[in-house]
C-alpha cells in the first residue's frame, strides 16, 4: 500500500507510519491504537487517518456533515456509544465510525452492527474485558551468555539481521571456536565445515539456526508473552465468558502462560526451582552448617574433662601442635559427629542430589576448631549448581518458546477478537439502553428488529420517517422522554408553542439520520431514512444579527441553495432562522429559501414561529406541520410532542387567551377572534 495515497497522509506522516510493524494492517482494520503508536501521531490524528483510509476504500467523498451543528450531533452520538466501551482501544476504534453516503460503507457497518446487537453484555464478560489491552512489543532483548559464529561474511550479515539479540562472531578455525567457548556458555556455529568439532564447552553446529530463531534465542518469544501475559489471560477469560470460538485451544495457551513468570523465565518446574533456590541459598546454608558444627563441637568440649599427662603436653608443645592435635587425640568422634551434622544440614537444606558428594567435602575430615568450610569445594559446588540451573532453564526455555512461538499469531487474534467484542458490546448496550432498532435506509433493507411496526409498511419511501422516536440527547432521564412519531418528505415548516419540543424534534431527526448513515441502530420503534449525501443543520441564532453577520448568513444559505446538485440528496434542518432579523423580512427570506430547496427536490424542515406568515408569502405550497399544545394545566402547557401533518400549531398566547375566554368574558372572546 502506498501510504501517501491515503487522504490526509503526507510524506512526513507516511514516514512515521512506516515505522510501525504492520501499518497496512492497521489502516485496513482501523486500528487507531496501533496507528497512534507511530512517532508523532496522536490518537485524534490516528482516528482521522483511519477514517481517511476507510473513505478511500469506499470511494467516499467524506463531506456528509456539512455544518457545525451536524458535526455536534455526530460527536454526541458517537460519545454515547464510546461511553459504553470497557477498553480504551475499543473506544478509539469506534472513532472510525462516521456517517457516510456510500452504500458499501453503510452495508459494511450494518453487517457488523447486526451481529453486535445480538451480543449479550453479561457482567462476566464486562469484568473480563477490563483486563484486555492491545498487545505490546517487549523491550529489546539482549542475551550475553551465547553467540553465533561463522566464517562467511555474507552469513555474518544475515545472522546480525535475523537474530540481533546475540553477538555474532567471525571465526576461521577450530581454535577460535574453542576461544569463544571459553567466553560464552553456548556457541552456535552456522557453518557445516565445523561439524564434529571437538572442543570443551557447549558448542553446537547448526547451519539452519537462522531459520529457527526461537531455539537460538528463546527469550524472544518468551519476552513477548511475558510482557503480554495479563492481557492474554484476560482475553482467554473473555472468550470463555462470551462463549467465543477462539483461534487456538485456550487451555493450551493458558497452560503455557502459567509456566512463564513476568520476567520471561520458566516457572512451575520443581527441579528448576530446587536448583535456583540452591544457588541463591548456598552461602546462607554453608554459614548455618558451620554454626551447627561449631555449636555441637563446643558443647562436646564443655561436657568433657580432658586430662593430659605432663610428658604428653611437653611432646605436643615440642612438636608445635595446637588444639587441632588435641581434638584429634581426645575428641575425634565428637568432631566427626559435628562435621557430619553440618554436611547433612547443607545437603538437606539445599535438597542436593547429584552434587551431594561434593557437598560432603565442603567440611574437612581433619579436626579443626572452629570448623570452617573449604572454599574451593564450595566454589566447585556453586559452579555445578549454577551450570545445572542454567542448563535446566535453557532447556525449559527452548521447549516453552517452541510451544509459544507457534501461538503468537493466535494470541494476537485472540486479543483482537476480544477488543472487537468490546466494540460490539458497546453498540449492543447503546441499542439496549435507548430502545434502538436498525432503520431502513433508502434502498438498503433492514429487518424490523424492534418487534414494532415494520418501517417499510408504515413509512413513506422518501425523506425521514420516525415511529416512537426518543432522543437520548435531551437533558432528562431517557425513561422520561416522550416518544415522537414524525415523517417529512420534501420541504416542511414545523410550528409549535415555546418549549413544545420543536428543537428536540430537529435534534432527533438529525440523530436518526446520522446514526443510520453510520450503520448504527437508532432510538426509535421503527425508522426509515432516505440515503442522503449531505446533512445541513443550522442551530438557532442567538439574537438579531448586525448587517455584516446578516449578509454572511444570507450568503451561506445562498451557497446552500445554489449548491444543491440534482444528483445529490440533501437534508436541511434549520431552527428559527427568523431570529436573524425583523419578522417580516425573515418570513420573506425563509419563504424564498424553502421555494428554492423545493425546486431542487431537497428534504428540509424549518422550525419557525412565523410558519403562517411564511406560507402566506410563499409562491408555492409549503407544507406546515405543528406540535400541538392541547391545553394548560396549573400554568403548564400540555403538549402532544408528535408533529401533526398539515396543521399550523397554535401559539402559547392563543392558548392562554382561549383559557381566559372560557370564563365568558367578552373582551377575551373578541381577543380570541383576532387569532382566527
Amino acid at each position: 500500500m502506498d501510504l501517501e495515497s491515503v487522504p490526509g497522509v503526507g510524506a512526513k506522516t507516511a514516514e512515521s507510519l512506516s515505522q510501525l510493524e504492520d501499518p497496512e494492517r492497521a489502516l485496513e482494520t482501523g486500528d487507531v491504537a496501533a496507528l497512534a503508536r507511530a512517532p508523532g501521531i496522536s490518537e485524534g490524528r490516528a482516528a482521522r487517518i483511519a477514517r481517511g483510509a476507510i473513505r478511500q476504500r469506499h470511494d467516499d467523498h467524506g463531506d456528509f456533515l456539512a455544518t457545525d451543528r451536524a458535526r455536534d450531533i455526530y460527536r454526541d452520538a458517537l460519545a454515547l456509544v464510546k461511553s459504553r466501551t470497557v477498553t480504551d482501544d475499543a473506544a478509539a476504534r469506534l472513532e472510525t465510525l462516521y456517517p457516510s453516503a456510500t452504500e458499501s460503507r453503510i452495508r459494511e457497518v450494518r453487517s457488523f452492527t447486526s451481529t453486535a446487537i445480538e451480543r449479550d453484555p453479561s457482567p462476566a464478560v464486562i469484568e473480563a474485558l477490563a483486563g484486555v489491552e492491545p498487545l505490546s512489543a517487549p523491550g529489546d532483548v539482549r542475551v550475553r551468555d551465547r553467540c553465533l559464529a561463522t566464517s562467511d561474511a555474507e552469513r555474518y550479515a544475515e545472522a546480525k539481521e535475523a537474530i540481533p539479540e546475540v553477538s555474532v562472531e567471525v571465526v576461521e578455525d577450530t581454535r577460535q571456536v574453542a576461544e569463544l567457548a571459553r567466553s560464552y556458555a553456548t556457541v552456535v556455529v552456522l557453518d557445516e565445515q565445523f561439524a564434529g568439532v571437538d572442543v570443551e564447552g557447549d558448542v553446537r553446529v547448526e547451519p539452519d539456526a537462522l531459520e529457527r530463531p526461537e531455539e537460538v534465542v528463546p527469550e524472544r518469544p518468551l519476552a513477548f508473552f511475558a510482557a503480554n501475559r495479563e492481557p492474554l489471560q484476560a482475553a482467554i477469560a473473555v472468550h470463555r465468558a462470551a462463549d467465543l470460538d477462539g483461534p487456538c485451544e485456550l487451555d493450551i495457551l493458558e497452560s503455557a502462560l502459567e509456566t512463564l513468570d513476568e520476567d520471561g523465565q520458566p516457572r512451575g518446574d520443581d527441579e528448576l526451582d530446587r536448583l535456583v533456590t540452591a544457588v541463591d541459598d548456598l552461602d546462607a546454608a554453608v554459614s548455618t552448617a558451620e554454626s551447627i558444627a561449631n555449636d555441637q563441637l563446643r558443647a562436646a568440649i564443655e561436657e568433657r574433662d580432658v586430662t593430659i599427662e605432663g610428658t604428653d603436653l611437653l611432646s605436643l608443645v615440642e612438636r608445635g601442635a595446637g588444639v587441632d592435635s588435641l581434638l584429634s587425640r581426645e575428641l575425634a568422634d565428637e568432631y566427626d559427629a559435628a562435621v557430619a551434622a553440618a554436611r547433612e544440614h547443607l545437603i538437606e537444606t539445599l535438597q542436593l542430589t547429584d552434587t551431594d558428594a561434593i557437598a560432603r567435602r565442603a567440611f574437612p575430615d581433619e579436626p579443626t576448631y572452629p570448623v570452617e568450610h573449604t572454599e574451593d569445594v564450595i566454589a566447585r559446588l556453586r559452579e555445578e549448581l549454577t551450570t545445572a540451573r542454567d542448563r535446566r532453564a535453557a532447556r525449559l526455555k527452548r521447549e516453552l518458546a517452541g510451544d509459544l512461538a507457534d501461538l503468537r499469531d493466535d494470541a494476537e487474534a485472540l486479543v483482537a477478537a476480544a477488543l472487537e467484542l468490546d466494540m460490539e458490546l458497546a453498540i449492543a448496550r447503546f441499542a439496549a439502553d435507548f430502545d434502538c432498532t436498525l432503520p431502513a435506509i433508502g434502498d438498503i433493507d433492514a429487518p424490523d428488529d424492534s418487534g414494532g411496526r415494520p418501517a417499510e409498511s408504515t413509512q413513506p419511501p422518501e425523506g425521514v420517517a420516525i415511529a416512537g422516536g426518543r432522543s437520548p440527547l435531551l437533558d432528562v432521564p431517557f425513561a422520561e422522554v416522550e416518544p415522537i412519531d414524525y415523517h417529512v418528505d420534501g420541504v416542511a415548516l414545523l410550528s409549535g408553542v415555546n418549549s413544545g419540543g420543536k428543537t428536540s424534534t430537529l435534534d432527533l431527526i438529525a440523530l436518526v439520520v446520522v446514526l443510520a448513515h453510520m450503520g448504527l441502530p437508532v432510538p426509535a420503534d421503527a425508522a426509515r431514512v432516505q440515503r442522503i449525501d449531505e446533512l445541513h443543520y443550522y442551530a438557532k441564532t442567538q439574537g438579531t444579527l448586525d448587517a455584516g453577520a446578516f449578509e454572511t448568513t444570507l450568503r451561506e444559505f445562498g451557497e446552500l441553495v445554489t449548491g444543491v446538485a440534482e444528483d445529490r440528496e440533501t437534508l436541511v434542518l434549520v431552527d428559527e432562522l427568523e431570529s436573524i432579523t425583523e419578522p417580516g423580512a425573515s418570513a420573506n427570506i425563509m419563504a424564498g429559501i424553502l421555494e428554492a430547496l423545493e425546486q431542487r427536490d431537497a428534504t428540509a424542515v424549518f422550525v419557525s414561529h412565523l410558519a403562517g406568515e411564511i406560507r402566506d408569502v410563499a409562491t408555492t405550497e409549503i407544507a406546515v406541520d405543528g406540535i400541538e399544545a392541547v391545553g394548560l394545566e396549573d400554568g403548564e402547557l400540555i403538549v402532544d410532542r408528535s408533529p401533526v401533518k398539515g396543521q399550523l400549531a397554535r401559539s402559547t398566547p392563543e392558548l392562554i387567551v382561549e383559557k381566559l375566554a372560557e370564563d365568558g368574558d367578552g373582551f377575551y372572546e373578541r381577543l380570541l377572534e383576532k387569532f382566527e
